[in-house]
């Protein structure tokens, strides 16, 4: 069968190779859990926080003041209010930021990493990567780690592509980069590497889940029917139960924020108290993506 003949086919149709050859193309290898955390710790907490801002907005090439000041919020209220109430428990997590964002809030950048936050990839405007020719992805991937190496005055480490999507070169594009990590993937609870159709990558993937996501259970949009459907309580109850099992386990427990969604006065006391519970048990260990990405490759 020629590629166009099997272009045409509806996946039913498929040819088992064809099947095969897309399930394997990006897959979930060896566990990379170490046995143990760092000084004895039980479970590793990364916190995380993506910074779109307004790049949701930019990136449907939607020109409106209104929908635009939703993301301003998340720079210029939320942010600061993220900042101290990290400050205020000691605690350091990474920072996801599309380089339009890092470009608009440079000195925003700076002060986190400064304060030993980790900052890391998250595409270029926020794109939908798997929307895009391959040349374009690669050359807004590549164009992101330079922005934000040049005002952070360290290159990026590890990338979570906006809104998880992944697309046939997305992993390539990562080991081009030489990048430590990835934290866009969904086939576990706890760390494991990366494989390219069935090789091994040495990248290490710290799995994102949308139960751990704020923006789920807060995203709004007022001319459809998406409305906020999960009150803060119930929000808080699903991250708990999600710590408590890792906990458990022995495993990871990694939060996806958006500072938009969460950094508002009734929602960020979420965090508070979740830290909080996390800090009344023994044997945890914040860290940043990073951080836990590199002890993992070093002691699985």
């Amino acid at each position: 069968m020629s590629r166009d003949q099997e272009e045409k086919l509806q996946p039913w149709q498929w040819p088992e190779e064809k099947w095969r050859s897309v399930v394997e193309k990006v897959r979930a290898g060896r566990s990379l859990k170490p046995k143990i955390w760092p000084n004895g710790a039980r479970v590793a907490v990364a916190l995380s926080f993506d910074s779109d801002h307004e790049s949701i907005v930019l990136r449907q090439g939607d020109e409106s003041p209104g929908r635009l000041s939703q993301g301003h919020y998340g720079a210029r209220v939320a942010i600061p209010r993220i900042q101290r109430l990290l400050d205020k428990y000691g605690i350091k997590v990474t920072f996801f930021v599309p380089a339009v964002i890092a470009q608009l809030y440079p000195e925003q950048q700076r002060e986190l990493a400064q304060s030993g936050h980790e900052i890391a990839i998250h595409g270029w405007i926020h794109e939908v990567n798997s929307e895009l020719p391959p040349a374009a992805e690669r050359d807004l991937q590549m164009r992101a780690a330079d922005v934000l190496a040049e005002i952070v005055g360290k290159r990026p480490v590890g990338i979570r592509t906006p809104s998880w999507e992944f697309s046939p070169v997305t992993l390539k594009i990562s080991r081009e980069l030489g990048l430590l990590y990835d934290s866009s993937l969904m086939a576990d609870d706890d760390p494991y590497e990366i494989l390219d159709e069935g090789e091994p990558t040495g990248i290490v993937e710290l799995p994102v889940e949308w139960i751990r996501d704020d923006a789920v259970y807060f995203n709004m949009n007022r001319f459809s029917a998406l409305r906020p459907y999960t009150p803060p309580t119930a929000v808080f109850d699903i991250f708990k139960r999600e710590f408590d099992g890792a906990y458990e386990e022995g495993g990871l427990f990694l939060l996806t924020n958006h500072p938009h969604e969460i950094g508002h006065r009734s929602r960020l006391w979420i965090v508070e108290e979740l830290i909080r519970h996390i800090q009344g048990h023994e044997g945890v260990w914040f860290a940043t993506h990073e951080e836990i990405a590199r002890y993992c490759l070093e002691n699985a």
